[in-house]
C-alpha cells in the first residue's frame, strides 16, 4: 500500500486540501490589469505562483490617479449635453429598426421620390444598400428621419457634435476608465462616418423664366419627376443610359435640366436621327424655355440658326460626326446627348462608338464633357455587356412614361396578304362601334398609307345594323383634299379597293372591339372620319396637319408608316390599328442589289405602336395577327449596320485616322465579309492605300483591314456623298464639267426626284388626270435625254436636263408638278449643289465653283467625259448585254449580266436608254421588283474599261504587233495589250498603255536610248554604233558584254523612263557614260565625254 500511496502522490494532495482554509484567511494579493488581461503564467491552476514586485509597480503605474481636479460647472453641463444626444441616438436607433418592420417595398418606395428632395439626400441613381452591407445589429435597412431640406441641417449639426466632442474628449479622460472606453468607441465609429462624406460643393441652378401654362403642362411630364436621379447621375458619371418611354419627355426636358444645372459653359448639343424631329424639337425647348432662337438653335445638313450665342443645339448625326472630322476632341461642347439611340441608325452607333473614346481624354486633359445616351426601347446589354465601348457601365436610369392602360387585341387569323384591307375593315369597325377618339394606323410604304386614306375618304362606314339600299348613304366631307401628286409611292401591291366597308361583319366570331370605359360614351358612326397620312417623305407643312386639332365634328385618323412609332408623339389617339409589319431597306453585300422588303417588326416596335394609344387616356391597340405570330417575333430590330453597305463609315473612319477600323468600339459591330469587302472598293476607287501582295498570309490578311488613307480618300471624305459620287466629284474639273458632276452626283444621292405616276386612280377624273401628267412626263424624259452624243448618257442626261430646267424656271412648286418632279426632292438637289459646291471649293479652291442657275447643257465633249468619269464612279457597276448567240434561256432576252449576279437584270421601261440597249453600261444601283431592274443607267465603251478601270481587269502578255514603242510625251516605254474584265472574263478591246515591269522593259528602254529616242543628242552617235541596239532584244545578248554593262547599270539604279534617267544625271552626271562608250570606237570616246550628259 505504501508504495501505490508514493506512486500516487497522497501527500501532496492530502497537504494542498489541508492549506485550504489556511489560504482563506491570508489577504488577497490584488493583481490589476487592463481589459481583463491575464499575467504570464498566472492562472487558476497554480495559486502559489505570485507577480514579482517589478511587475507590481509597473501595473501601479497605470492606475488612474484620483488627485485630479474636479470638473468645472460648465465642463458638466457640456459633457451632460454630449451623454444626452448619445442616449437620444440610440433611442432613434431603436425607433427605425422597429420602423423598418413595416417598411414599404422598394418597389413602392422608387415611386415617392419627388423634386422636393433636388440636390440633397444619397444617391438616387444608385441602387440601395444589399442587405449584405447591414451593420450587424441592425433588423434590416435603415430608413432616414430626416429628408429633403432639413438634410443640410443635419450635416451641420453632425459637425457641430464633432467640435464639441473633441472638446469634452478631455474631460471625458478624467472619469471612470470604463465609461471612457464605452463612449470612445462609439464617438470613433461616428468621426469616420462623418469624415467619409464628401463635402458638398455649391449647387449652380440657372433660373429659366417659364410661363405659368409651360411649366403647369411640364409638371405632367414622367421624367421631370426623374430629374435629381438624372442630374446625380450626370454629375457622377461621364456617361449615363437614359431608358424611357416616348411621350416621357426626356427629349424637351433633359436638355433643359442641364442648362438649369450650369452645364451651358459650352454648348449642350443633341443628335437627332430625323432632320424633321430636329427642327421641331428646337423649337419646342425655344418655346417652353422663354429663349430666343439665337440661344436655343438647329442645324441640319443645308441649314440651320446656329450663334456665337447658340447654347443648346439640335442637330443631325450626321451634322455632329462632320464636327468631329475638324475637331476631334469637339472642345466647343460641354455635354453630347445622343437621342433616339434605340433605332440604331449607322451615325448614331458612330457616334456613340467615337464619344466613348472622345469623353475619357477630354477628363484626362482636364475638360470634363459628359455623355447622354436616350431611347425608347433599348437593349442596354449593348451598352453594358460591351467592354469594348464603356470599360465601366454607365448607369441605366429607367423613366416611366405616365402611361394610361392599353388593352391589346390580337386577331384569331393573321391575313398573310391582303393585310391594308382587314385595316380598312377594323377602321372602318372602330369608327363605327367605339367612342370617340383619335385612330392611328400603322402601315408599311407610302403606297399603303395613300391607298388606305383613298379607300377611308371614297367609302363612309354604315351604320352597325344593316341598312336597305334605300338607306345606305355618305356623309358628305368638306375636308382638306392633301395634294398626292407630289408624293412618290413605292411600286408594292395595292390592296383591294372594291371591297364594301362593313361586308362580312356577321361571319365574325363574336366583335373584339370593345366599348370603351365609360358606358355613357356611345359611338357616333355620321361624324366624318379626318383622314391624314403621314411618312418621312411628306411634305412638312402636310406634316404638320398631324398635329393640330381635327375640324369640329370629325374623328381624327392618321394612316402612317413607322415615322409615328417613336420620332413623333401625335396627341388624341385612343384607338391603334397595328399591322404587324415594317418596310426595310435589304442589301446583299455579294451582289450588291438592294431591294425593299416588308417583314414582320419587333415585339419592341409592336410594344412601342401599342403605347401611342395610351398617352392621353385609357385606349385599345388592335393587332392584325395573332398571339402566337406575335410570339415568333424577334425582341428588338436589329441596328441598321449589319444590314447595308459601309464603305462611307469606313472612309470617314479612316479621314480621322482609325486605320483599324475592325477594333474600332461599335455597340453592334458589321460583319467582317462586309468591312473587308467596303475597304476593298476603296482600294479599286484609290480611296485607299493597296494592301502588299507578298509577304506571309497573316500579315497580308491584317494588312487587308488596315490600308491607309490616300491623299485622293481624304478629298472624297470631305464630300458629303457615297464613296463612289465622290470619286466622281474628285475627277470632275476635267473639261469644265465640275457644274455637271455636282448636279448628277446631287440628283442620283437625293433619290426619288420623279412622282410616281403607275399608282391605281380613285376615280375616272382622276383617271383621266394621271393619263395626262404620264404623257407628258414621256415627253420632258425624251426631251431632257436629248438626242445623239447626250442620249448615251442615258438617266444621268435625264436627272441633269430635269435639275437643269427646274433651277431655270426658278423652282417652283407649279412649274414640279406640271413636269412630274417632286417638289421636295429638288428643292433637297438645290441645297445639296450648293454644298457640294462650298465642298469642292474648300479641297480645291482654284476651280472656282459657284452654281448656275442658268446652267447650259453640256457640250459633245463634255457629254463623253461626263460619261468616263461616271464609269470611273461606278466602275464594279458595270454591265454587259447578253449576246444573242449566248441566249439559252428566253428570260435572258434584253438582259444584262453583272460580274457579281447569276441571274439577268434589265433596263427599266421607263429608262431613256430602253430601246437603245446599248453593249456596256454602268448603273447606280439594282432594285428588285419584279424583275432585277438597273437604275441610273448609263452607256460606255467598251475600250475605256481598261484604261479607266485597271484594277478591276487582267491584262494579257504585250502584243507583238504592234511592236513596243517610245512614247517621246511620257518618256515611256508603251505597247498594245489585250485584257479580259475580272471574275467574269469579258474579253475587251487590246488597248495602249505602258509596258508592263520586268527585264524585258530594261531592255527595251536600252534599246531606245542607244538609238537616241530617249536623247536626242546621241542621235548622231547611232551611226557609229559597233553593235545593232535591237539585239539587246536577243536571247544571246548575254553573251555580248557590251549588252550586260547597259543593262547592269540601268537595273542597278532602276532607271525605265526618261524622267528617272534626266534625275539621276542631276546627281551623278558620268553616269552610264562607261557603259554607252564601250558601244562606240575609241576614238569617239573622249568627244561624246566632253558633251556627257547629254540633255
Amino acid at each position: 500500500m505504501g508504495k501505490l500511496r508514493k506512486k500516487h502522490n497522497w501527500k501532496g494532495r492530502q497537504q494542498s486540501d489541508s492549506q485550504k482554509p489556511a489560504d482563506e484567511g491570508k489577504t488577497e494579493v490584488v493583481v490589476e490589469l487592463q481589459d481583463g488581461a491575464r499575467l504570464k503564467g498566472v492562472d487558476e491552476s497554480n495559486a502559489l505562483v505570485l507577480p514579482a514586485n517589478k511587475a507590481k509597480k509597473k501595473k501601479a503605474s497605470a492606475t488612474p490617479v484620483s488627485t485630479k481636479k474636479p470638473l468645472t460647472k460648465k465642463q458638466r453641463r457640456e459633457l451632460q449635453k454630449v451623454l444626452e444626444r448619445k442616449e437620444k441616438k440610440a433611442q432613434r436607433a431603436d425607433i427605425l429598426t422597429k420602423l423598418a418592420e413595416v417598411q414599404l417595398p422598394e418597389s413602392e418606395l422608387k415611386l415617392l421620390y419627388t423634386t422636393s428632395k433636388l440636390g440633397t439626400g444619397d444617391k438616387l441613381y444608385q441602387t440601395k444598400e444589399s442587405l449584405d452591407d447591414v451593420k450587424e445589429g441592425d433588423s434590416g435597412p435603415k430608413i432616414s428621419s430626416v429628408s429633403g431640406s432639413n438634410r443640410k441641417r443635419k450635416w451641420k449639426e453632425e459637425e457641430e457634435d464633432e467640435e464639441e466632442e473633441q472638446k469634452a474628449e478631455e474631460m471625458k479622460e478624467e472619469q471612470q476608465k470604463t465609461e471612457r472606453d464605452g463612449q470612445s468607441e462609439a464617438k470613433v465609429g461616428e468621426q469616420q462616418q462623418i469624415q467619409n462624406k464628401k463635402l458638398s460643393q455649391p449647387a449652380i441652378f440657372i433660373p429659366v423664366d417659364r410661363s405659368p401654362e409651360i411649366q403647369e403642362a411640364r409638371l405632367k411630364l414622367p421624367v421631370l419627376a426623374e430629374e435629381q436621379v438624372i442630374m446625380e447621375a450626370v454629375r457622377e458619371n461621364p456617361c449615363v443610359v437614359i431608358c424611357g418611354e416616348t411621350g416621357s419627355g426626356k427629349t424637351t426636358q433633359v436638355p433643359q435640366f442641364l442648362y438649369e444645372a450650369g452645364y451651358a459653359s459650352g454648348i449642350i448639343g443633341i443628335t437627332e436621327p430625323r432632320r424633321v424631329a430636329a427642327v421641331s424639337m428646337s423649337h419646342r425647348v425655344a418655346k417652353e424655355m422663354n429663349l430666343s432662337t439665337r440661344v436655343v438653335s438647329y442645324q441640319i445638313r443645308y441649314e440651320g440658326n446656329v450663334t456665337d450665342e447658340t447654347k443648346i443645339k439640335f442637330m443631325t448625326d450626321g451634322v455632329l460626326l462632320k464636327e468631329i472630322q475638324k475637331d476631334f476632341l469637339l472642345q466647343r461642347y460641354s455635354v453630347i446627348i445622343i437621342d433616339e439611340a434605340h433605332e440604331r441608325s449607322v451615325y448614331t452607333d458612330i457616334l456613340i462608338g467615337l464619344l466613348s473614346r472622345i469623353v475619357p481624354l477630354r477628363n484626362k486633359k482636364g475638360m470634363p464633357m459628359k455623355l447622354l445616351v436616350m431611347s425608347a426601347t433599348l437593349r442596354v446589354e449593348d451598352f453594358t455587356d460591351n467592354q469594348k465601348l464603356f470599360r465601366t457601365p454607365p448607369p441605366v436610369i429607367k423613366v416611366d412614361a405616365r402611361q394610361f392602360p392599353v388593352t391589346i387585341h390580337f386577331n384569331k387569323r393573321t391575313p398573310l396578304e391582303d393585310y391594308t384591307g382587314e385595316a380598312f375593315h377594323k377602321t372602318c369597325k372602330i369608327h363605327r362601334m367605339l367612342p370617340p377618339g383619335g385612330i392611328l394606323v400603322f402601315l408599311t410604304g407610302q403606297a399603303e398609307v395613300h391607298s388606305l386614306c383613298r379607300r377611308l375618304r371614297k367609302k363612309q362606314t354604315p351604320q352597325r345594323r344593316r341598312l336597305s339600299k334605300a338607306e345606305i348613304y355618305l356623309c358628305v366631307q368638306s375636308l382638306p383634299r392633301i395634294d398626292l401628286d407630289n408624293y412618290s409611292a413605292l411600286p408594292v401591291d395595292e390592296g383591294d379597293e372594291d371591297r364594301e366597308a362593313g361586308i362580312g361583319d356577321e361571319d365574325d366570331e363574336g366583335s373584339d372591339l370593345d366599348i370603351g370605359d365609360d358606358p355613357e360614351e356611345k359611338a357616333d358612326p355620321s361624324i366624318p372620319l379626318y383622314v391624314l397620312p403621314l411618312y418621312s417623305l411628306l411634305a412638312p407643312e402636310q406634316q404638320a396637319k398631324v398635329f393640330r386639332p381635327s375640324p369640329p365634328g370629325t374623328r381624327l385618323c392618321v394612316v402612317a408608316t413607322n415615322v409615328a412609332e417613336t420620332s413623333l408623339t401625335i396627341p388624341g389617339i385612343k384607338y391603334v390599328v397595328d399591322c404587324g409589319r415594317v418596310k426595310k431597306r435589304f442589301y446583299d453585300r455579294v451582289t450588291g442589289v438592294s431591294s425593299f422588303k416588308v417583314t414582320w417588326t419587333s415585339q419592341a416596335s409592336a410594344n412601342q405602336r401599342a403605347g401611342r394609344a395610351g398617352r392621353t387616356e385609357p385606349g385599345h391597340c388592335y393587332r392584325l395577327y395573332s398571339s402566337a405570330v406575335f410570339g415568333d417575333f424577334s425582341l428588338f430590330s436589329e441596328a441598321e449596320i449589319t444590314r447595308r453597305p459601309v464603305e462611307d463609315l469606313v472612309l470617314q473612319m479612316k479621314d480621322l485616322n482609325i486605320d483599324k477600323v475592325v477594333n474600332f468600339p461599335f455597340p453592334t459591330p458589321p460583319s467582317a465579309e462586309a468591312l473587308v469587302a467596303a475597304e476593298q472598293l476603296l482600294v479599286s476607287l484609290g480611296a485607299l492605300k493597296e494592301p502588299p501582295r507578298t509577304g506571309r498570309v497573316k500579315e497580308m490578311e491584317q494588312a487587308r483591314l488596315s490600308c491607309p488613307i490616300t491623299p485622293l480618300g481624304r478629298a472624297m471624305a470631305s464630300f458629303p456623298v457615297a464613296p463612289r459620287y465622290a470619286k466622281m466629284l474628285a475627277l470632275g474639273k476635267q473639261q469644265d464639267c465640275l457644274p455637271y458632276v455636282i448636279s448628277v452626283v446631287a440628283a442620283m444621292t437625293v433619290r426619288e426626284i420623279f412622282v410616281d405616276l403607275d399608282r391605281p386612280a380613285g376615280s375616272e377624273d382622276e383617271s383621266s388626270k394621271l393619263t395626262q401628267r404620264r404623257a407628258r412626263l414621256t415627253q420632258m424624259r425624251r426631251l431632257w435625254a436629248g438626242q445623239g452624243a447626250s442620249l448615251l448618257l442615258g438617266d444621268l442626261m435625264v436627272m441633269l436636263g430635269a435639275v437643269g430646267a427646274c433651277e431655270f424656271a426658278g423652282c417652283t412648286p407649279k412649274f414640279c408638278e406640271e413636269n412630274g418632279l417632286r417638289y421636295k426632292a429638288m428643292v433637297e438637289i438645290r441645297r445639296l449643289r450648293g454644298q457640294l459646291t462650298n465642298a469642292v471649293n474648300a479641297v480645291c479652291p482654284e476651280v472656282g465653283a459657284f452654281v448656275d442657275p442658268k446652267m447650259a447643257p453640256p457640250t459633245e465633249h463634255q457629254v463623253v467625259c461626263l460619261r468616263q468619269i461616271v464609269l470611273a464612279g461606278l466602275g464594279d457597276h458595270l454591265a454587259r448585254r447578253v449576246q444573242a448567240e449566248d441566249i439559252l434561256d428566253p428570260k435572258w432576252k434584253n438582259g444584262y449580266k453583272t460580274p457579281l449576279m447569276d441571274d439577268p437584270v434589265f433596263i427599266h421601261p421607263t429608262s431613256a436608254l430602253f430601246k437603245t440597249l446599248p453593249e456596256f453600261v454602268v448603273y447606280q444601283e439594282i432594285m428588285e421588283t419584279t424583275k432585277m431592274y438597273m437604275r441610273g443607267v448609263s452607256a460606255v465603251e467598251a475600250e475605256w474599261v481598261p484604261e479607266l478601270l485597271p484594277q478591276y481587269c487582267h491584262f494579257g502578255p504585250p502584243l507583238e504587233s504592234p511592236q513596243p514603242w517610245f512614247c517621246s510625251s511620257s518618256g515611256t516605254v508603251r505597247c498594245h495589250r489585250s485584257s479580259t474584265f475580272f471574275r467574269v472574263g469579258w474579253q475587251l478591246p487590246a488597248v495602249e498603255m505602258e509596258y508592263p515591269d520586268g527585264l524585258e522593259r530594261y531592255k527595251l528602254f536600252a534599246k531606245f536610248v542607244l538609238e537616241g529616242q530617249v536623247c536626242p543628242k546621241l542621235k548622231k552617235h547611232s551611226s557609229h554604233l559597233l553593235s545593232n541596239p535591237s539585239i539587246m532584244l536577243k536571247t544571246w545578248a548575254r553573251l555580248q558584254p557590251r549588252t550586260e554593262a547597259v543593262l547592269g547599270t540601268l537595273v542597278s539604279k532602276r532607271i525605265d523612263c526618261r524622267d528617272a534617267l534626266l534625275s539621276i544625271w542631276k546627281t551623278e552626271d558620268k553616269f552610264l557614260l562607261s557603259a554607252y562608250c564601250q558601244w562606240l570606237p575609241e576614238s569617239m570616246h573622249q568627244d561624246v565625254a566632253k558633251s556627257w550628259p547629254p540633255i
